[in-house]
């Protein structure tokens, strides 16, 4: 039997979220993304929120991948939606494989949404987002800088083209382990978020560093599977994941823009040689 089988055993509260079938409206083509690590995907578990999806890992505590559908309707309730910061446990998820708020006390790390609250419509759906299961270790630099940036991009995306597909997830290098907290919750090398585009038919990703002076490239969709070991739109032909679609820039954030001169040498931290020896090692351990 496998991990989703043997946790709706024990746990029935999460038997009804635990199943790819129970929320296929939030995936490209109804199809959840695929981890193609066979090691990746031993101790897994999906779980359907309201408006997301993620895949929740006992190896990382955390989403190996969070998934939505994001449409203009929603992010116009979104907009109106105070945040209020309350991070949870996912108690759905048995205590191995839960994150817990005091793993991110004093470890200089930022509690980084993959599916942002920013995209969530009502009161529920908000609260649901800030679930750890959700959330990996991100730098400050990069959660408030560019990464900002591409969650914004990608919503001015979705208002422009009505409803866009957007998987959201973290990248380890394994020879740059690096862990926070009493549990050990590994910190990513790089954090992406990959789109499709119904309407326009096209596909892309957004792949940031997350370092102390982040910087975040486009990519393709297959590009990007290569790097990370998960292909986010499975259902999709080969040819539309080799191109990337007519993407949105990276937008500026407040935070990017009260620091000039960081913003500016964005571009090129992907020319030194740590940044291209972390992706290189990224790439060489994960294709297979």
């Amino acid at each position: 039997m496998g991990v989703a089988g043997s946790l709706c055993l024990s746990f029935t509260a999460m038997c009804a979220t635990a199943h790819a079938a129970t929320c296929p409206d939030l995936f490209a083509k109804g199809v959840p993304p695929a981890v193609l690590s066979e090691t990746a995907r031993s101790g897994t578990v999906m779980l359907c929120n309201d408006q997301y999806a993620v895949m929740a890992s006992e190896q990382t505590r955390g989403p190996l991948w969070s998934a939505e559908d994001l449409t203009e309707e929603n992010l116009e309730i979104a907009d109106q939606m105070q945040r209020h910061d309350n991070f949870q446990p996912d108690t759905r998820l048995p205590s191995t494989m839960q994150a817990f708020t005091s793993d991110y006390s004093r470890s200089h790390f930022d509690r980084g949404h993959m599916t942002p609250s920013g995209d969530e419509a009502g009161v529920e759906a908000q609260k649901q987002s800030f679930l750890l299961s959700n959330i990996v270790p991100q730098t400050p630099e990069l959660n408030r800088g560019p990464w900002e940036g591409v969650e914004s991009a990608v919503r001015g995306w979705a208002r422009e083209e009505g409803e866009i597909f957007v998987v959201t997830g973290p990248g380890y290098d394994p020879d740059q382990f690096r862990t926070i907290g009493a549990h050990h919750i590994p910190v990513p090398t790089v954090t992406w978020k990959a789109v499709y585009d119904p309407a326009g038919n096209g596909t892309g990703a957004y792949v940031c560093l997350n370092t102390a002076h982040p910087s975040c490239r486009m990519t393709s969709v297959a590009i990007l599977t290569r790097l990370v070991n998960i292909d986010p739109f499975p259902a999709l032909p080969a040819s539309m994941k080799d191109h990337i679609g007519a993407m949105p820039p990276i937008r500026e954030s407040p935070y990017a823009l009260a620091k000039q001169d960081r913003t500016r040498k964005l571009l090129k931290e992907w020319g030194k040689k740590a940044a291209q020896k972390a992706l290189r090692a990224l790439v060489k351990s994960l294709v297979p």
